[in-house]
């Protein structure tokens, strides 16, 4: 069973984790942290996490992962706190890039398996939610965002302990907040289950469109299929490529870049390699000819671009990501023909975004 530490000791961490030690120096708002700074807000809302009854119903390694999350649920706070000149404390977008640096920590120095890791992530980058979902343009559309990521019922138990760790005066109010939470999710029937779309197409003509009704089936269904490869360099992506999709035409990046002589540090460069390589998928796009795009793909906005100009097209979209552990990476990475510079690769290891249900119709893991 997997654990981030068997010794669990506040001290022991400090002590092993920077990214634990450097709590004790990060300041939060008195008025809504009266406890003091994040070391004592986490340790406090670990100890809050492992007295509700909901956590002893919990398997063994779930427990373990519930754990993980609350220990790490405000480590970006580090990273993103200010005080401002009024003396207020704030810690804006600190669940953002605490999922990042969750997934970091967890890859590169306390490996943990790959749907362990992820769900950990996801937990840290909504633990807010249950408390201001409801300030949220679209409530409903947020919720179904992060229940198709991760258990409401696991976000909620966190929440909750996040709310009794800290010492402020509207406590019972954020309970509040966290019940009427649980009570939309029971209403929108994502309490311990995945919300249901009848097919993958209404899922993802509701996650892109505003103000789509999650009920409506769109007419027809995408005539082809597009294959939108993500992963770091030396994950085996080409290898994957070639044994499943052999009989695919495929789109290079690498093929395009090394035919254009172009090194992967060229920013300039890198910038007519993926014209070259849109220009390729437009003409397979308006064939409505399946196709392969084989590149690295490591961040959200990176599989945006592409995912945006297949849509117009109306194709069905997987994305494959493909892992390999953190040591293996490196050692693939020099055995290629490409070889990506190591500071490049620590630069993509640090951006990475593991892809989602909510970017396409179907998202694969292959992942050793």
């Amino acid at each position: 069973m997997w654990t981030i530490s068997e010794n669990k000791s506040w001290e022991y961490l400090e002590a092993h984790y920077d990214r634990i030690k450097r709590m004790r120096d990060t300041p939060q708002d008195p008025t809504h942290h009266a406890e003091g700074n994040v070391a004592v807000h986490t340790q406090m809302v670990i100890d809050a996490l492992v007295n509700l009854p909901a956590y002893h119903a919990l398997d063994g390694q779930t427990q373990e992962m519930m754990w993980a999350a609350a220990l790490l649920h405000d480590v970006e706070k580090a990273g993103t706190t200010e005080v401002l000149p009024d003396g207020r404390v704030t810690s804006p977008g600190h669940a953002r890039k605490g999922e990042m640096t969750t997934r970091q920590l967890l890859y590169k120095e306390l490996p943990a398996p790959f749907a362990i890791r992820e769900q950990i992530a996801k937990l840290v980058r909504f633990h807010g939610l249950p408390l201001w979902i409801f300030e949220k343009p679209d409530p409903v559309k947020a919720l179904i965002i992060a229940a198709l990521q991760i258990d409401m019922r696991l976000l909620a138990m966190l929440a909750k302990a996040d709310v009794l760790g800290r010492i402020c005066p509207d406590q019972e109010e954020l309970l509040y907040k966290i019940e009427c939470f649980e009570e939309l999710c029971k209403e929108q029937q994502c309490w311990g289950q995945a919300p249901y779309f009848a097919n993958a197409h209404a899922r993802m003509n509701y996650l892109q469109k505003a103000d789509s009704d999650r009920s409506y089936v769109p007419f027809g269904q995408p005539a082809t299929k597009v294959v939108i490869m993500s992963g770091l360099p030396g994950a085996g992506k080409d290898t994957y490529v070639q044994k499943y999709y052999k009989d695919w035409p495929v789109i290079s990046l690498d093929a395009i870049r090394i035919s254009m002589k172009i090194a992967p540090t060229d920013k300039s460069g890198n910038g007519r390699v993926i014209q070259e390589a849109k220009e390729q998928a437009r003409v397979y796009l308006r064939n409505q000819q399946r196709f392969v795009w084989n590149a690295t793909n490591v961040t959200r906005s990176m599989r945006e671009q592409l995912i945006s100009l297949c849509l117009q097209y109306t194709v069905e979209i997987i994305v494959i990501y493909v892992e390999v552990p953190y040591k293996a990476l490196f050692k693939q990475n020099s055995a290629r023909e490409a070889i990506v510079p190591a500071a490049v690769m620590q630069r993509l290891v640090h951006k990475l975004e593991v892809p989602d249900i909510t970017e396409a119709h179907e998202v694969r893991y292959a992942v050793s």
